[in-house]
């Protein structure tokens, strides 16, 4: 008898135009986002935090949730600025102040979709989008949203050295509780974090390399949290981590890999390949119970507690 796990996916790109089947701004294959969250309940997936990565982004996803009434206590958002979109607070019509009091004014009106300030950090492996000081200032801001709207953090670290940890130490009286997502740090920066009272998000981008394995072994389980960051960060056969797909059992790989064709190839009812999803979260999971050499149910009901605990969704 199948042992279905609840599961918390903390971080979906659900606004993503691929899940509208919009690829570069191009129709390739039909809207199947319905289908993209039927998927996902089917894999055990009771709930779902969608990435706000800018002002535009967190008003769509308020929006997609309010449209899906029977995803009341399903769907969720963040609310905030990714690193490399930070340019967008000088850049906004009205002035950066305006665009502050905007994602305060979103995050403040929707207290029940609303589960997080971010996607919001620092990202120097892309400095050709936003540069080291504009990301570090308005990074300094957001920690004032989490302050005046007592949310937890999404928040979001590409290779800055000591920048982001000392940021966020200096902040850490500004709010309650943090998670790092897609985190592909040394052993080292996750302690350094984890000491701070962060939580440490694990997804496919976390899998790749022997190393993240080993780092992910190490995240201390009442610090660990999962995702998928869909549509990105699958696991794919040429990482580390695939090996450690061999340990699921048949009748559980069907819903967290179901059949996928080719975006050319479309046939609704089936994954996009190459197109990540929520329902692989399951993935995810099993890949970290594998490292921890730990019963994949029972840990899935520690990283639910550790969720429902950071981000006061029960």
């Amino acid at each position: 008898m199948q042992r279905m796990m609840r599961l918390i996916d903390i971080g979906a790109n659900l606004t993503d135009p691929m899940f509208r089947g919009l690829y570069r701004g191009k129709q390739a294959h039909a809207d199947d986002f319905n289908l993209v969250l039927q998927r996902a309940q089917e894999a055990g997936v009771k709930k779902m935090f969608i990435t706000g990565t800018n002002l535009e982004d967190s008003k769509e996803a308020i929006e997609s949730i309010n449209s899906h009434k029977e995803a009341t206590g399903f769907l969720y958002s963040t609310v905030g600025c990714h690193p490399t979109r930070c340019s967008e607070f000088d850049e906004y019509k009205d002035g950066p102040d305006a665009y502050f009091e905007q994602l305060l004014d979103l995050a403040l009106k929707h207290p029940s979709s609303v589960i997080a300030i971010g996607e919001c950090g620092l990202d120097y492996d892309r400095l050709h989008f936003c540069d080291k000081e504009t990301q570090k200032k308005y990074f300094r801001k957001q920690f004032d949203l989490a302050e005046k709207t007592n949310l937890p953090m999404f928040l979001h670290n590409r290779n800055t050295g000591n920048d982001f940890y000392d940021l966020v130490k200096e902040n850490r009286h500004k709010f309650k509780h943090g998670v790092v997502h897609s985190f592909t740090g040394t052993r080292e920066e996750m302690q350094k974090l984890c000491d701070l009272g962060l939580y440490i998000g694990v997804n496919g981008c976390s899998l790749k390399t022997q190393e993240n394995l080993d780092v992910v072994q190490a995240i201390p389980e009442d610090r660990l949290m999962i995702e998928t960051d869909a549509p990105w960060c699958d696991i794919r056969p040429t990482h580390a981590s695939y090996a450690h797909l061999k340990n699921i059992p048949e009748q559980d790989l069907t819903l967290y890999s179901p059949p996928s064709k080719k975006k050319e190839k479309f046939e609704m009812g089936l994954m996009v390949k190459s197109r990540n999803e929520p329902c692989t979260l399951g993935l995810v999971l099993y890949v970290v119970a594998s490292l921890k050499n730990k019963d994949p149910k029972e840990l899935s009901e520690i990283i639910w507690n550790n969720t429902c605990r950071v981000f006061n969704t029960v």
